[in-house]
Order: C-alpha cells, then sequence, then structure tokens
C-alpha cells in the first residue's frame, strides 16, 4: 500500500478540486439522510400517531431544537389545513431533499472529473520524463515491451481501478459514517449487535481483496511479456519470415496469450465475486438486525417502538449500497495497487548518471580529451581496463578491434551515457562530471551504425532537438551530407513524412540524413561509431565524402569496421578485449605487424 499512497500524492497538485469534492460529498450524505428521517412523520400521519405541538419551541442549532420546530410547523399544518396537505408537504420535502441530494452528487463528481485526469496526466509526464532521464543500462536489461506495458496499461489501471474508485473511497466513507452515527443515537443497544456482525464480514472481504493483487500482479507482468514478443515480432519480422518460423512464432505468442488469459479468468471471478458477496453478507446482517430488533420492540424491552424500529431499519438498509460500492473500489484499488506497484518501480529505479548541484558550465571544446586509468565492469564483467587516452582538439582518432572488444563503451563513456567504474575522463582539465550534463552533450554530434529517425518528416528529423531552425540552414547541412538532391525528389521535399524508423528510406539514404542532423549541430566533437560497415558500396562512397565534410575542422573519434576508411587518422586506437594493445598511424601499426595488421590482411583477404 505504500506505493499506493505515492500515488495519491500527485492529488496535492489538485487540492481545490479534492476539498471541493469532499464538501459536496458532505452535502449529498446530509441531504440523503435528512430525507429518509421523512419516513418518521410519514408513518406517523398514516398510522395517526403524530403528537401535536401547539407552541414553538426556542430555536438554536441542536438537534432536539430542529426536530422539535419541525413538529411544530408540521403540527401547525395538520391543525389548520389537515393530514392529507401535511402528507403532501412531507412529499413535496422529501423530493426537494432528494433533487439537492444528487445535484450534490453530480457537483461531487464534476469537480473529481479533473483531479482524476490530472493525476493520471502528471503520473503518465513522470513515467516519460523518467525513461528520458534513466541510463542506457537500465532498458538493457528491461524487456521494451514492458516498459511499454507499465506506460500504457499499467497507468490506464491505475485510472481505471484506483481514479475512478476515489469518489467511492471520499463518499462511501462518509456516508458509513454519518450514518453508523444516527443508528447509535437512534439506538446504541442494536448498533452494537451490528458492529459485532461486521467485522466478520469485513476480514472475508479482506482476504478476497489481497488474493486479488497477486492476481493483478501476475497479469500485468504477463501482458508485459506478450507486448515484448509483439515488438520484437514487428522489429524482427523479415527474419521470421525468412526463416519460416511463423508458425514458432505463433505458437509461442498463443503459448504465452493463453497463459494471460488463464490469469485473467482467475482475476475476473476473484474480481466479480466482490458484488455478491458483500450484498449477500449485507443482507445477512440485516435479516439477523430485524429479528433482533424486532424482537426488542415485541418485548418492549428498548425506548424502540415500531416506527423508529422503521426508520432503523431503512438508515441500516442505505449503508448496503455504499458498503457494496467501498467493497467493489476496495478490490478495484487492490487490483491497481499491483499497477502502482510496477509504475513506482520505474520511478524508484537508480538514477546512474545524475548531475552535481554546482556543475560547471560548458559551451566550447578548447583543449583536449583525456581518458585517466578509465575502466568499466557491466554487471561485475569487465568491459574496459586501464585505458588512457589523449585526444588533442582538431584531431581524428580511430577506435578498431574484434567485435566485443569495448569500443562503442569506450566512446559512450564521453557523453556520459554510462559513467566510468574506475579512472576519470578529462575534457579541458576538468572531470566531464563536472560540467552539466545537457552542455557537455551539446559539444557532441553522434553518427551511428543503426541510424535512429523518427516517425516525423525529413526537416523535422534533421532539425531534431534544435528548434526553432532557419529552413536555409536545414538546407545547407543536407547538401553538405549530400542528402539534398534525394531529399528534393521525394513527394513533399523536406516536409516528407519519413515512417517508422525512416523505413520509407534506404539505408544511405536514413545514414545521410543523420549525418545532415549532426552537421546542423555543428558540434566542435564528432562520434562516428561504424557509421559505414551496413552499407553497399555506392551508399558508402556518398556517406563517406558527407563524413568527410563533417569531420573537417572538427575533433573526431571514429570507431572503424572497414579499416580502409580510417587510414589518414592522426592516430589509430586498437582495443582487444576492453584493452588498448595497439597505438599509433596506420603505417607504424603496419610495421608492427600485429593485432592491426591481422585485422587489415583478413580484410584484404576478403
Amino acid at each position: 500500500m505504500k506505493n499506493l499512497f505515492q500515488i495519491l500524492k500527485y492529488i496535492r497538485n489538485y487540492l481545490g478540486y479534492a476539498a471541493l469534492n469532499v464538501i459536496f460529498n458532505v452535502l449529498s450524505v446530509i441531504f440523503n439522510l435528512f430525507s429518509l428521517t421523512m419516513i418518521i412523520p410519514f408513518l406517523q400521519l398514516l398510522f395517526d400517531q403524530t403528537k401535536l405541538v401547539y407552541q414553538a419551541p426556542e430555536f438554536s442549532w441542536s438537534t432536539d431544537a430542529m426536530v422539535g420546530y419541525f413538529n411544530y410547523y408540521i403540527s401547525r399544518i395538520i391543525i389548520e389545513k389537515g393530514q392529507v396537505d401535511a402528507l403532501l408537504f412531507i412529499s413535496l420535502l422529501v423530493v426537494a431533499l432528494f433533487f439537492l441530494k444528487n445535484m450534490s452528487r453530480y457537483l461531487a463528481m464534476f469537480f473529481l472529473a479533473p483531479l482524476r485526469n490530472g493525476v493520471v496526466q502528471d503520473i503518465r509526464n513522470d513515467i516519460y520524463r523518467r525513461i528520458l532521464v534513466l541510463p542506457l543500462a537500465y532498458f538493457s536489461e528491461q524487456r521494451k515491451g514492458d516498459i511499454m506495458s507499465r506506460m500504457t496499461n499499467d497507468v490506464s489501471n491505475i485510472e481505471w481501478s484506483i481514479m475512478q474508485s476515489l469518489e467511492m473511497l471520499f463518499r462511501e466513507p462518509l456516508t458509513v459514517i454519518v450514518f453508523m452515527v444516527t443508528l447509535v443515537i437512534i439506538s446504541p443497544t442494536l448498533t452494537l449487535f451490528v458492529v459485532i456482525l461486521l467485522p466478520v464480514t469485513g476480514f472475508l472481504i479482506a482476504q478476497i481483496g489481497k488474493s486479488l493483487k497477486r492476481t493483478s500482479a501476475k497479469s500485468q507482468k504477463k501482458l508485459g511479456e506478450i507486448l515484448s514478443v509483439v515488438e520484437e515480432t514487428i522489429s524482427g519480422l523479415r527474419i521470421i519470415k525468412g526463416f519460416n518460423a511463423i508458425d514458432m512464432a505463433d505458437h509461442k505468442f498463443r503459448e504465452q496469450n493463453g497463459m494471460l488469459t488463464k490469469i485473467m479468468t482467475r482475476l475476473f471471478r476473484k474480481r466479480d465475486l466482490a458484488s455478491p458477496l458483500s450484498e449477500f453478507l449485507s443482507t445477512l446482517v440485516l435479516v439477523v438486525i430485524l429479528w433482533f430488533g424486532g424482537k426488542l420492540v415485541l418485548n418492549g424491552s428498548s425506548s424502540l417502538d415500531a416506527t423508529v424500529f422503521i426508520f432503523y431499519v431503512v438508515v441500516f438498509s442505505q449503508l448496503i449500497v455504499p458498503a457494496k460500492s467501498f467493497t467493489e473500489a476496495y478490490y478495484n484499488v487492490q487490483k491497481g495497487v499491483a499497477s502502482a506497484d510496477r509504475i513506482r518501480e520505474i520511478m524508484d529505479a537508480e538514477e546512474v548518471i545524475t548531475e552535481k548541484k554546482d556543475a560547471l558550465p560548458k559551451k566550447d571544446f578548447t583543449d583536449s580529451i583525456r581518458y585517466i586509468n578509465v575502466g568499466f565492469r557491466y554487471a561485475d564483467e569487465p568491459v574496459l581496463k586501464n585505458i588512457n587516452l589523449t585526444i588533442e582538439k582538431g584531431k581524428m582518432i580511430a577506435i578498431v578491434g574484434a567485435s566485443g572488444g569495448g569500443k562503442s563503451t569506450l566512446v559512450d563513456l564521453l557523453p556520459r551515457f554510462y559513467d566510468c567504474t574506475e579512472g576519470e575522463i578529462h575534457l579541458d582539465g576538468h572531470p566531464i562530471t563536472d560540467y552539466r550534463i545537457d552542455h557537455l552533450r551539446g559539444l557532441m554530434g553522434i553518427v551511428t551504425q543503426e541510424t535512429i529517425l523518427f516517425n516525423d518528416t525529413v526537416f523535422n528529423n534533421i532539425a531534431f532537438g534544435m528548434q526553432p531552425v532557419d529552413p536555409e540552414e536545414v538546407i545547407k547541412a543536407a547538401k553538405i551530407a549530400n542528402a539534398h538532391e534525394f531529399i528534393e525528389k521525394m513527394p513533399q521535399g523536406y516536409q516528407t513524412n519519413i515512417g517508422d524508423r525512416g523505413t520509407k528510406l534506404s539505408g544511405g539514404q536514413r545514414q545521410r540524413i543523420s549525418i545532415a542532423r549532426a552537421v546542423l549541430k555543428n558540434p566542435p566533437i564528432m562520434i562516428l561509431d561504424e557509421a559505414t560497415s551496413a552499407l553497399d558500396t555506392e551508399s558508402e562512397r556518398l556517406v563517406q565524402e558527407a563524413l568527410f565534410k563533417l569531420m573537417k575542422n572538427r575533433t573526431s573519434i571514429v570507431i572503424a569496421h572497414r579499416l580502409s576508411t580510417i587510414q589518414h587518422a592522426d592516430e589509430i586506437i586498437v582495443l582487444d578485449k576492453g584493452e588498448i594493445v595497439e597505438r599509433g598511424s596506420h603505417h607504424q601499426l603496419m610495421e608492427l605487424k600485429g593485432v592491426y595488421r591481422r585485422l587489415c590482411d583478413l580484410q584484404s583477404f576478403r
């Protein structure tokens, strides 16, 4: 329940609406109680038991005085106009009280609506913001489908399970308290008997609620797994079809979906048990009260007369509806608590990449980048060991080595996608952890092997993160990246939507748009992570030309797969199993006849 209270803290942003909701709920309960009290004078009139009051009591705000004044007013109507007119007056008063009750109830819900939707909006905003700031390592350990499930289904579950129940959680306990106080005033003995019976029913309801929470948690987890399967299927559809794995993928999905169906069936059965169980238990208690209270009236051992006892039974019967609603709300909340727990797992995930409170601004790069005894471990496995490297401003540094040698990790440490587990990286004489993260990353442009484009226009993809931008600057960047020519031939030119991840474009076109984005940013430091390794010869030539233009007069760190592209680098760093094993120019490394020479020979042989 701790996580539930964490979710409910969002209500503090809407305290005004919450206060209005409570006020109108109180009025609704009061008008409801007053309308029920009319049953006493109504029955007294029908059975001719009305005791006429001939003198108005002294007015005060006490209950006795108000009841006395009401009896005096009814007595005047009976004396002056007769019992039929008094009956009509009571009927009209009941209608007015029920109108005010329902109007108050509507206004309570009216003011609750912006609170409910506002809380859900704030939760979604905070989860999305959290996803943006969590380190990349977090997402390598999580299924994307499960994260999407938490962002969508779990938040929706909170909206329908918890937020929809807020109105009942606010109103029904208040109704129960007010009506219970009324019952105590009418007959303390009979109410004590009721109070002894209620904990038994409450215990049975609570046990089912706990079971419902456990089943709901299983259903949300399984739904996340199914979304992961769907996401992987869509991403790998080409491979699934190419390897004739349609039946295998279909079987896997059906198996997961069948398990979810079984869990959801159990969940619905437990949830649907709430209403009939609470109604049966309430009816059982009501029958016992009728027996015990009727016995008191017939024996004459209580101050209860038949009219007041009927009023008591009517008031208690009105407790069944809010108790039933509260039970349903409790079950819904238990179901929502499971979703709240899953959401808090994201919200409470450790933000490993943190910024110092007094972080320094950094708008330019003036001297050098230095890796000092840098080491990095991932899940206790060493990825980088004892890296010492200096990159002077304006130099081009190439990083080569076998796959899995730590090349990408080495460059990912610079923009603080990860932080070193050993040693430090200095930029212009200061540790990069001393700088503001947004300023640090603002100094760098990144072009990766896997081109990341968004389902938007060509223009917005090039100008990503740099709005507003002069259209002429975008066109200029596209020309430098050898992209302007094919963009102009597209149906709407720069305003053409390129589809999900740029699927409407070829690999070379996607890469050149990515390069244009880096050109427009105009950063002093460029990071190129195997930017041409997945391209055909013609696309590679065009992209390579664009990259040479991009790297001109900039500090460049290039991870190279095709070694022919980095022969003119100022220094080549050879990584093997996370360590620098060779370094120098192309000619120096070839003369060493070591790892680099072997890599070159292998590519030449191919």
